[in-house]
């Protein structure tokens, strides 16, 4: 099994701040497939130009893509049976395929794709809003931010104007000129 074979689902995990290891014709092939990509990537990585317009061709072929604070490494999980892990050159991903070492992969992308702590009950954001105003600032309409944070439109409606309560705002626009002022988007310029 390889990456030009995954059939279910392909975890990706990007620590770098450079070219991305991945949007190749093997993904596109498997999205056109049916695999499903969650993809984890450091929020200061949407500050890049290519790296931004990579992950929005991603996004457009069906991957969720899920920005966190820091990655810790790059890596990725194929179907569940393989792990592709940093190697000895500069760039160059190796396989794993010893169950638990691929175990130790997907448990690490799992705890990094969930929420982190409870909702937030103080004023600022939680990393599923913070995810959300990503997708906004970007110009995504709330279908397409739905779509791509795997919840319904109804449930990214709910969150928008609960943002825009506990911001006092009467506008999305204003709402974003309220989160800015607050320092919140600080954390997704990063």
């Amino acid at each position: 099994m390889t990456l030009s074979t995954a059939t279910h689902e392909v975890l990706v995990l990007v620590a770098t701040a450079g070219p991305l290891p991945m949007l190749h014709t093997e993904d596109l092939d498997n999205l056109r497939r049916g695999a499903h990509y969650r993809v984890l990537v450091p929020v200061g990585l949407r500050n890049l130009p290519e790296a931004a317009t990579q992950l929005d061709t991603f996004a457009a072929h069906g991957a969720e893509i899920r920005t966190v604070p820091a990655v810790p490494m790059t890596a990725m999980v194929i179907d569940g049976t393989l792990a592709l892990l940093p190697g000895d050159r500069c760039g160059e991903l190796t396989e794993f395929r010893v169950p638990s070492v691929v175990r130790v992969v997907a448990e690490l992308f799992e705890r990094l794709w969930r929420p982190t702590g409870p909702p937030s009950t103080g004023s600022g954001p939680t990393q599923r809003e913070l995810d959300l105003l990503v997708l906004l600032m970007n110009g995504h309409t709330d279908e397409s931010a739905a779509a791509r944070l795997g919840i319904s439109e109804r449930t990214v409606r709910r969150m928008v104007s609960d943002l825009m309560h506990r911001l006092s705002a009467r506008s999305r626009f204003q709402a974003g000129a309220k989160a800015a002022d607050r320092g919140w988007l600080i954390e997704l310029a990063g």
